[in-house]
């Protein structure tokens, strides 16, 4: 297994490109990152022109204007965790759908012509198109400087060690750096100004301002603010209601409330001060904006702490100001952090456009996500106003949620597949819920929208995308890989085998329905029926498209194969010999890829039978027989590979 491996990496190192002529030479995988830095060289207004900082946990987006630093802050675990969960009864079960959907005439162009399905569709999406839950923004600060003393050139950010430099030079040509980084080991951003020689700079800024984010809703408990202008301290405290606005009472609150609290420390004193407004009239300070009393130098902590309500302090923690010493000492800590972490997947490659890219996506990954912090939804822990927040920010379980993780393994990374682990077992109780009362079926159905909140049901169990089979299979694939990857034994045993057997059982169960096979059928196969094809289609009249896609037969036949070679691997083949036996019967007699013919490439893979050669996918849904689905591949036959091909040549995205 440990030379498999090890031509693998061989042949994807060729594939890439390697310079094995400088490869000659030792490689310090720390040192190669630090030539890949991401720069500005102009102020980067734009809250995506920003540099992006993490630590798994907190994400923060460093925003640069021409008169102030802007700092974005967002949490992985900080969210709106209310959920709607209305018409259960009217939702019904599948079968009953099934039976009604079955009935409408195929002569329609669309299932919607049809006054019940668009009324049941309308009711069953009610509860997505509530505005939670959804990631929820942790406020921002800002550092403002008088632009006629100071000019704002750009940013520079270290990958190899997330430091991010903001590069300014006063009217009298002295040139500052702005230093931001954030603490590997805890939620906090550190930052401090130095000159060119690295020696403490004195301080440019005018003020600081905490910004509550403006999304916040009027129906949340309204944020605590708290001003210690003699410590040197502005920070906010925002309950995340756990209730409905209709059920929540702001007074008593929810013992199952979540809050978090910003807070920003200054190494100085800072006060009140007031300006002229819009209308030639004397304005003071607003709450949580302050100015500096002193100019010596500047070093700040800005820290978010996140939880249950009742488990977080009620008040602000009076701590000692920031020093130099402090900003040194977690830079120091962190630095070897990033140091660990590269020294897992150094590469030096002859495409410098490649190694970049390589480079670039590690460090986000290290940013982004972490075992410990709740798992990354579709725009990870960096999010302002609502931004970050659309289709809730949520897990789509038909690859949205799994593309993250598909690098762990082959950037020596497992460590970073924990949080998709942490978040299959967390999905796992309600999973087999919806399996057992909505489908009347044993085992697990993941659903294709979830969140990081209770859930009692599927977020979105409309028959259109929400009858994708493919994505139970495709949930626990990864489980499978961090086994084979790891060889670890253990981990199968306590935390991957289970959540396989449920899908597979629930995935059994589904192709021995009566609908899916029987003499309707002509011939003697097992079906995937109904579904849908990711992003194309949806449930048409008649069925048509809704049946054994291409996406669906590979991940199933993926898993089913995991799941034999499971029970051998954990010695189980005896005790599970019923369900092993239904696989291996199903998998005899399992439906054929869909195929159509193109006058140009001839023979080629579809992603559904009866579709023909011109469709342009939103992805390449013809070749997940590759990949993901493993099916297909370099160790083919001569005759598949040519399908392979041609499939590829026809491809249209």
């Amino acid at each position: 297994m440990k030379l498999t491996n090890l031509f693998i990496q061989i042949i994807f190192l060729l594939l890439c490109g390697v310079d094995f002529s400088e490869a000659r030479s030792p490689l310090d995988s720390f040192e190669q990152a630090k030539l890949h830095p991401i720069v500005a060289d102009k102020p980067a207004i734009d809250f995506f022109e920003g540099a992006l900082l993490g630590n798994g946990g907190m994400g923060v987006v460093v925003s640069t204007r021409p008169d102030a630093v802007v700092l974005y802050f967002g949490h992985n675990n900080v969210w709106d965790i209310r959920i709607a969960e209305k018409n259960r009864e009217e939702i019904g079960t599948f079968q009953e759908v099934f039976n009604k959907v079955k009935a409408i005439p195929d002569t329609l162009s669309s299932l919607e012509d049809n006054r019940w399905y668009k009324e049941y569709i309308s009711m069953s999406a009610e509860n997505y198109r509530a505005p939670y839950p959804r990631p929820f923004p942790c406020g921002s600060v800002l550092l403002g400087f008088d632009r006629r003393n100071a000019e704002l050139l750009g940013h520079r950010l270290d990958i190899s060690k997330g430091l991010c430099e903001v590069f300014l030079v006063t009217n009298d040509k002295k040139e500052l750096t702005l230093q931001i980084f954030t603490d590997m080991t805890a939620d906090r951003l550190w930052m401090r100004l130095v000159d060119t020689q690295g020696n403490p700079g004195e301080n440019i800024f005018d003020r600081v301002r905490v910004m509550i984010d403006p999304s916040t809703p009027l129906d949340f408990p309204a944020a605590k603010t708290d001003e210690l202008l003699d410590k040197g301290i502005l920070s906010f405290r925002q309950i995340l209601p756990f209730e409905e606005p209709d059920k929540y009472n702001k007074e008593k609150g929810h013992p199952k409330d979540k809050a978090f609290r910003l807070t920003v420390g200054i190494n100085g004193l800072l006060e009140k001060k007031s300006r002229i407004d819009w209308d030639g009239n004397i304005q003071q300070m607003a709450s949580l904006e302050a100015a500096f009393q002193q100019r010596n130098s500047f070093v700040g902590c800005i820290c978010l702490q996140e939880g249950l309500n009742t488990a977080l302090d009620a008040g602000v923690s009076k701590t000692e100001a920031p020093e130099m010493k402090d900003f040194k000492a977690s830079f120091t800590e962190s630095e070897q952090i990033w140091k660990q972490y590269w020294n897992k997947s150094g590469v030096r490659l002859g495409d410098r456009f490649l190694e970049r890219m390589w480079h670039h996506n590690l460090y986000f990954l290290n940013c982004a996500a972490k075992d410990g912090a709740t798992t990354p939804g579709l725009f990870a822990n960096w999010s302002y106003n609502d931004i970050g927040t659309a289709w809730h920010g949520d897990y789509h379980m038909n690859y949205n949620t799994q593309q993250p993780f598909w690098v762990t393994f082959s950037c020596n990374h497992l460590e970073k597949n924990l949080p998709y682990v942490n978040l299959v077992e967390a999905l796992l109780p309600v999973s087999r819920r919806w399996a057992k009362e909505y489908y009347e079926l044993p085992g697990a159905y993941f659903f294709h929208s979830a969140y990081p909140v209770e859930m009692t049901m599927s977020p979105y169990p409309v028959p259109t995308w929400g009858w994708e089979v493919c994505e139970t299979p495709w949930a626990v694939q990864g489980l499978w890989w961090h086994y084979l990857y790891s060889g670890d034994v253990e981990f199968l045993k306590t935390r991957g085998y289970e959540p396989i057997k449920a899908a597979v059982e629930f995935l059994v169960a589904y192709m021995k329905r009566p609908e899916a096979s029987g003499p309707q059928w002509k011939d003697n196969k097992f079906h995937i029926f109904p579904t849908v094809p990711p992003e194309l289609y949806g449930l048409r009249p008649g069925f048509k498209y809704n049946y054994d896609c291409n996406v669906d037969v590979s991940l199933t036949r993926f898993i089913f194969k995991a799941f034999i070679a499971a029970t051998r691997v954990l010695g189980v083949e005896k005790p599970e010999a019923a369900l092993l036996s239904d696989v291996k019967l199903i998998l005899s007699r399992f439906p054929d890829y869909p195929t159509a013919v193109s006058e140009r490439h001839g023979k080629i893979l579809v992603s559904v039978p009866e579709e023909h050669d011109q469709v342009v996918y939103n992805l390449p849904n013809a070749l997940f027989t590759v990949f993901p689905g493993e099916d297909h591949g370099l160790h083919s036959d001569p005759e598949t590979m040519k399908l392979l091909k041609n499939s590829f040549d026809n491809q249209q995205n």
